[in-house]
Parts: structure tokens; sequence; C-alpha cells
């Protein structure tokens, strides 16, 4: 379900008055009129529902109230952070909606040795990504706040990994052979975060493959197909976020057959 997410908190008796991109998307994207309602996130992460006083050059005004009642059962899953390679040109800007989109929880690029850009003169980009975020999060309802870092260099990468390490799982999207488990088998023992390193057009060299490896990540592929990195990105994450949240099924039907 589409939503707004609210740059800053309602004001006094609860009332918000927007402005700029965010009237820009209500009224000339979503055409909201006045008297209608629609759902926002606040910036603390609450839910609730917003009803149009009025529009009236250029400022929507609004009335937030209790949030509507969601029948959905979401199931909790751990955290989910894509290790990305910069990619050429601007595919790291679908590679950020997409996964937005798709409730990764962090995205950290990073400069490998086959990318093509690097770290340097990226405020401009890193700024699009944050706008493209809330653009994917408010167009897909998304309830995870996706948080984008600046690209980091591969030893900037290595030091922030040594410090989630302990609570995480690394999974290193490489060709075939390496692997030696799937990953069903490696999403197993569900970890509190999932972390998944994706490679540029090149992919991984040897040597970050073995650097990967060698630091606790574990190799795997799906399928036989040469993925390109912004497809790579979407199709693992998918994998890894539907194994997740299938794992309750999957884990009964284990246990029955072990009963057999």
């Amino acid at each position: 379900m589409k939503q707004l997410i609210l740059g800053s908190k309602p004001g006094r008796d609860n009332i918000v008055r927007l402005e700029g991109d965010e009237y820009r998307y209500l009224v000339r994207v979503r055409r909201i009129k006045t008297g209608e309602k629609f759902i926002a996130i606040t910036p603390n992460g609450d839910e609730t529902v917003v009803q149009v006083l009025s529009i009236y050059n250029g400022v929507l005004t609004g009335k937030c109230s209790k949030p509507f009642e969601i029948k959905a059962i979401y199931t909790k899953i751990p955290e989910i952070i894509l290790f990305q390679a910069m990619p050429k040109s601007d595919k790291m800007d679908l590679i950020v909606r997409q996964a937005a989109e798709g409730g990764i929880t962090e995205i950290v690029p990073f400069v490998s040795e086959f990318s093509v850009a690097k770290t340097n003169a990226e405020g401009q980009k890193f700024n699009r990504w944050k706008r493209i975020i809330k653009e994917a999060r408010q167009q897909s309802g998304s309830k995870t706040e996706t948080f984008v870092r600046r690209p980091l260099t591969k030893n900037e990468l290595f030091e922030y990994w040594e410090i989630i390490k302990p609570d995480a799982t690394g999974l290193l999207f490489h060709h075939e052979g390496l692997e030696k488990e799937s990953l069903h088998g490696y999403l197993n023992i569900i970890p509190k975060v999932v972390v998944f390193a994706i490679g540029p057009e090149g992919g991984f060299s040897n040597a970050e493959v073995s650097y990967f490896t060698e630091n606790g990540f574990k190799p795997f592929n799906i399928g036989d197909t040469i993925l390109r990195t912004e497809t790579a990105a979407l199709y693992c994450a998918a994998a890894i976020k539907i194994l997740l949240l299938e794992r309750d099924s999957w884990e009964l039907k284990q246990m029955n057959l072990n009963s057999v």
C-alpha cells in the first residue's frame, strides 16, 4: 500500500503542513483531494492516517489520526544487508530502488577491483540515492527503513564486516563450483543479520573471492546463467527474503520428514 514518509513530526493538534516535494507527490502524482485520507510514516517510524483538510497555494494541510488496522500478518525476518560493488553509469540507481522496494535494510556500495566508479565525487549520487529510497518506499509501502552508505573502499568494507560479523551470515554470489552448501542450507540456522555481496560487471577478482571466503563469507550461485550485476542484486535479495519469510513452513516440513 502506498504511503508518504513525512519529513517532520506532526505539529500541534496532530496537524501537518506539506509543501515542496511532499505536496507535489500527493497532489500531482497521487491526485489526492480534500477530504481524502492517506497513510503516512512519521520520522520515528510510527504509522498514521492523514485526512486532507485543505489544499491551497502549494500547501496541503492534514490531520493525523490512528492508523488503519493492518490485517496482513508480517513475519519478522533478520536484517538483510547488500554489499554492492559499484557498477557502471547509473545502474546503482536501479539497484538502490529495487533494494528499497524489496525491504533491504542497508545498502553498502563499495569499490572493488573491477569497479569503474570511484568513491570520490559521490556526494551528489549519495543524495540522489536517498531520494530514490524515499520514493521507492512511498510507492511500494515498504515498512523497512532502508539505509544507504556512501561508497566505501575495500578496506573500509572489510573493516565494517568485522564489526557486524559476529551476528551475521555472509553470502558471496559468485560463479558455480565454490559453493559447499545450498542457499537453503546456509540459512537453515536463522542469523540476526544476512549480508550478501554482489560484484560489478566484471565480477570479483580471485583475490577478492579468496578474501571474502577466508573471512567467513559462504559462496553460492543461483542457476546456470550469467546475470547482470543489477539483476543479480534483485535476484539474490528475492531468493534470500523468500527463504526467510517461508522458514516456518519448511522447518515444519523438515520436522515431519524427520519423524517419518
